[in-house]
Formats: C-alpha cells, sequence, structure tokens
C-alpha cells in the first residue's frame, strides 16, 4: 500500500523526465534516484507500522502467558502506536501488581488453612474428597494422598454432610472423639461445585460452658437455700431455748406460735424457688399450630384486671406458634408493664407491624423505666419484692425456642420501657 501511494507521482515524475529534453545521462541517473527514494520511503513507512505491531504482538504473547516482565521502548506520545505500547506497560505493570496481590493472598489463604485447628474437607459432585487441610489429616488419621479420592461414607463423613448451618454432632474418628460443630457450604473451583465441610471440635468449650453454667447455679440455689434455711435454723435454736427453759415464760405459746410461723413462712418461699427453678428447667418444645396474633393479644390483654392494656390497630397476621406458650409470654409481659405504672398512673400499649416477613411486638409502659438492664435475663435476678426472678427468662426462652428474639430497654424519648418481641410468621 505504501508503494501504491507513491505510484502516481513516480509515474507522473518518469514521464516529465523522458519525455523531456534531457541527456540519457541525466535521464538515467534521476531515474535511479527517484525510484530509490521511492521505495526507501515506502520501506521506512512499511517498518514504522510493522515493527510496533509486532512489539504489540510480543507484549501480549508474553501477557497470555502471565509473564509481565516484558516492556516496550521508543514509544513516543505524540504518535498513536506509541500510546498504545504506552497503555500496554501499564497494563502490564497492574497486572503484574494484580498477580502478585493475588499469590499474596493465595498463600495467605494456604497457610492459614494448614495452620488453624479446623478441620477442612471439600467433596466434588460424586462425593469425593478433592480438599483436605492439615487438621482433616489428623482427624481422620491419615495422609492427605490416601484421603483425596475417597468417598464420604468411606471417610465416615457422610452424616456430617449437607447439614447447612451451624449443628453440634458427637462423632468418633480415628484422630479423636467429641461433640464437633459441623457446617457446611458450597463453592465452585475450576467450574465444578463443591461442597465445603467445615468441623470445629467444641467439646472443651461446652465443658467449660457447662461447668460455668453449673457453678451459677450451684451458687444461685445455694445462696436461696441459705436465706432460707439461717433464719429457720436460728429460729428453731431460740424455740428450743424456750422449750428447755423451767419454769416457761408466760408468753412461751406466743413465741412458739410466731416462731413456727415463721418457719413456715421460710419453708413455703423455699417452695416457691424451687417450683420456679423446675418451671424454668421443664419448659417443653413448643407445639405449633396456626394463631391470629389479634385475637391472642385481645384475650391476654383482657386478662389483666388492675388497668386497661391497650390494644393498637396492627395488621391482621396468623403465625405458627404455640399458643399456650406465647399466651404465658404475653402474660408476663403484660403484668410486668402494669407494674411498672401502677404508682403513677401511666399507661400501657402493645401494638405489631411487619419487618422483613416477622412479627415485630412492642409493649409500652410509661412507667419510671429501668435503671440497669444488665440483669434483666439472669435467672432468679429480680427488683420487685417477691419476685421469683425467672418472668423474663421464661419469656426469652420461649421466644428463642420459637425463633423470635425479646429485648427489653428504656424508651427513647421516655418515659417508661419498651419490650419488643420478634418472632417469625412461619
Amino acid at each position: 500500500m505504501s508503494l501504491a501511494a507513491g505510484l502516481p507521482g513516480t509515474a507522473i515524475a518518469m514521464i516529465l523526465l523522458w519525455g523531456g529534453d534531457f541527456t540519457p545521462k541525466v535521464q538515467w541517473t534521476l531515474t535511479l534516484f527517484i525510484l530509490g527514494l521511492w521505495w526507501g520511503v515506502s520501506m521506512s513507512l512499511r517498518d514504522r507500522v510493522v515493527y510496533p505491531l509486532q512489539t504489540l504482538s510480543n507484549l501480549l504473547a508474553a501477557l497470555r502467558e502471565e509473564d509481565f516482565s516484558i516492556r516496550a521502548r521508543g514509544q513516543r506520545k505524540d504518535d498513536p502506536l506509541g500510546e498504545v505500547l504506552l497503555e500496554m506497560n501499564a497494563l502490564a505493570d497492574t497486572l503484574r501488581e494484580q498477580r502478585l496481590g493475588a499469590l499474596e493472598a493465595t498463600s495467605l489463604l494456604r497457610t492459614v488453612m494448614e495452620e488453624i485447628p479446623v478441620a477442612v474437607f471439600a467433596f466434588d459432585p460424586d462425593r469425593r474428597l478433592r480438599l483436605a487441610n492439615r487438621a482433616g489429616e489428623r482427624l481422620l488419621a491419615r495422609p492427605v494422598e490416601r484421603l483425596l479420592g475417597r468417598t464420604d461414607e468411606e471417610l465416615g463423613l457422610a452424616r456430617c454432610l449437607g447439614v447447612g448451618g451451624p449443628t453440634i454432632l458427637p462423632v468418633t474418628f480415628p484422630g479423636g472423639a467429641g461433640r464437633w460443630e459441623v457446617r457446611s457450604g458450597h463453592f465452585r473451583q475450576g467450574g465444578i461445585p463443591l461442597e465445603l465441610l467445615v468441623m470445629t471440635d467444641v467439646s472443651q468449650s461446652l465443658r467449660d460452658e457447662e461447668r460455668q453454667a453449673w457453678q451459677r447455679l450451684i451458687r444461685v440455689i445455694g445462696h436461696e437455700i441459705n436465706n432460707s434455711l439461717a433464719p429457720i435454723k436460728s429460729i428453731a435454736h431460740s424455740l428450743e431455748r424456750i422449750l428447755s427453759r423451767e419454769p416457761k415464760p408466760p408468753d412461751w405459746e406466743t413465741d412458739m406460735r410466731s416462731g413456727l410461723q415463721v418457719v413456715g413462712a421460710r419453708a413455703d418461699s423455699l417452695g416457691r424457688f424451687t417450683a420456679a427453678y423446675s418451671q424454668l428447667a421443664r419448659l417443653p418444645a413448643p407445639t405449633l399450630a396456626p394463631v391470629r396474633l389479634v385475637s391472642l393479644v385481645a384475650r391476654v390483654a383482657g386478662l389483666e384486671r388492675r388497668k386497661t392494656v391497650t390494644v393498637a390497630s396492627g395488621p391482621s397476621v396468623t403465625i405458627q406458634a404455640d399458643p399456650d406458650q406465647l399466651e404465658q409470654l404475653l402474660i408476663n409481659l403484660f403484668r410486668n408493664a402494669v407494674d411498672a405504672t401502677l404508682d403513677n398512673r401511666g399507661g400501657v400499649t402493645v401494638s405489631w407491624d411487619l419487618v422483613d416477613g416477622r412479627v415485630r411486638l412492642r409493649v409500652d409502659d410509661d412507667g419510671p423505666g429501668l435503671s440497669n438492664t444488665t440483669n434483666l435475663f439472669v435467672p432468679f435476678f429480680t427488683t420487685k419484692p417477691g419476685g421469683s426472678g425467672i418472668g423474663l427468662v421464661l419469656c426469652r426462652q420461649i421466644a428463642e425456642a420459637h425463633g423470635g428474639t425479646l429485648t427489653l430497654d428504656n424508651r427513647s424519648p421516655g418515659p417508661g420501657c419498651r419490650a419488643e418481641l420478634t418472632l417469625p410468621l412461619g
């Protein structure tokens, strides 16, 4: 194309040269000069186009082979091809940095996978093992070379696959036995769907939690029993001294009667405590049934005779719940709200709405509010005289057994506090 571009001018020059009155020597000299100039300019133009394209081709081939060390030289910003080469150099620098970051991230991930004390396995669609870390090797007591390619049945992991969310399973493996938290998920590697299995030994953690729970329970029960037994023991000694005195004092019968009444009262208090503990410890699993929320709330609000509980209008929804347990929960919440408003003539309002496919029920009171919300859900903690300290704990257990939550906090702006119950629709 460069030769064709110069052909018209060269042809005209030849016609003028050979058609004019020139000597043969001048004609042949100028002819060779014109032809040489035509050829040289054409080849120079070709080289200025072909060489940068060849360089660009070499750069692209190097990038395809993930070799980011090659750079183009001699590029100029006033040349379109030079600008292309500058951009290719910048692209190579960017890809080099990205590759370096990916290698470092992969190296870190591989190191973490090998060092964490959590067994990680990956299975292909045929349930054959494709990946295992060092903790997985220790759990199955075999090197990874002897594990890869085996099925979940052969490895004893069949019952662990497909559990979805975190599940505690008692499992025995060649490398250890105990209770394991099992999680499973899915990911892709090289376009192949793999199922990920993560297993964490929680035996020691659960034993520590159980020990702490027992210690707290023994501390609370011991405190309550001592509070009841100490006055009983003291009064028993006093009554024994009264009976052993001769002659007996004139009012000894009155003292005996009052002492026995105190003993009976403390025994009744201890009986109420043990009954409350039994109720808290023996809460059965909920028996789900369709429950119309508006009817349940209206019925429970009508049970409160000390003060009217205002039921605000809300959406008509039907939820899957245990009606007896949910009724007990609402009774406790309404009773606490009314107790908080008896001294200041405040009101109690219950309302509900739908948020993200869940029912959110609120019980608002105009009482003085809560001075300390830290221990509200601690068993046997109470701020009311004669309270058992299990009402809110029982309410939270019922809510969580239904897959919901229960919170209690001061209203903002106040006064009063708000109990907020969230329950799933199904």
